[in-house]
């Protein structure tokens, strides 16, 4: 790669970026449906051809946004497990429900985050192709968290009843349903990750294997 080349590479990263970044304000302000491309660019200061230079259309975009929050819910609990694997000898014959809620504290999304899954789900559902995207990156976020719950168990952490991928299936199914259904209950962020945590513990306690005395 050239010197010209890496430049312009950086710069298409840069807009990409601030465009995401503005695309979420707006979508905070006004919803998916209203937020306008024009809306965007302006936010962002870009014209509609850096827009579309970069994006084929505004669902490409909130897809690309989505991911975005799916990728740094995961590396946020990457590296708390991390963390609890350093430590892996003060924490032997820790109570795995204990190491659970640890990883779990850092795996809260904000509303603006949850309020955007749910309006790309919809969107989904009505047309095939980012619905086709959308279960490919669902694809991606769940290998993400099977690997990770691999990596606690091959750190001697946790044991687990179920194949990686059934545990990561089921652990992201109840985050979805029940931080929807906090946020409906208009409870805030932090009352959203508590629910949201004691309902992914219950189903810890059906696929953790327990200690052997």
């Amino acid at each position: 790669m050239t010197d010209a080349t890496a430049v312009t590479s950086r710069r298409r990263e840069a807009t990409r970026a601030k465009l995401l970044d503005a695309a979420a304000k707006v979508f905070a302000e006004v919803g998916l449906d209203a937020a306008s491309v024009e809306a965007i660019c302006e936010r962002a200061g870009f014209t509609r051809g850096a827009f579309y230079s970069n994006f084929e259309t505004k669902d490409e975009l909130f897809l690309e946004l989505a991911g975005r929050v799916a990728r740094s819910r995961v590396d946020g609990v990457r590296e708390r497990v991390a963390l609890l694997e350093q430590e892996g000898g003060a924490l032997a014959g820790s109570d795995p429900l204990e190491i659970v809620q640890q990883v779990l504290d850092v795996s809260g999304d904000d509303r603006l985050a949850i309020l955007l899954m749910s309006e790309i789900r919809i969107h989904a559902l009505r047309d095939p192709k980012l619905a086709t995207a959308f279960l490919a990156q669902d694809a991606e976020m769940r290998a993400s968290v099977a690997q990770i719950i691999t990596d606690i168990g091959a750190a001697g952490l946790i044991s687990f009843r179920l194949p990686a991928d059934d545990v990561a299936r089921l652990m992201l199914t109840v985050w979805e349903s029940e931080s929807v259904r906090a946020t409906m209950a208009g409870l805030d962020y932090e009352a959203v990750c508590r629910v949201t945590g004691e309902e992914l513990a219950r189903v810890a306690q059906l696929v953790i294997e327990p200690p052997q005395n």
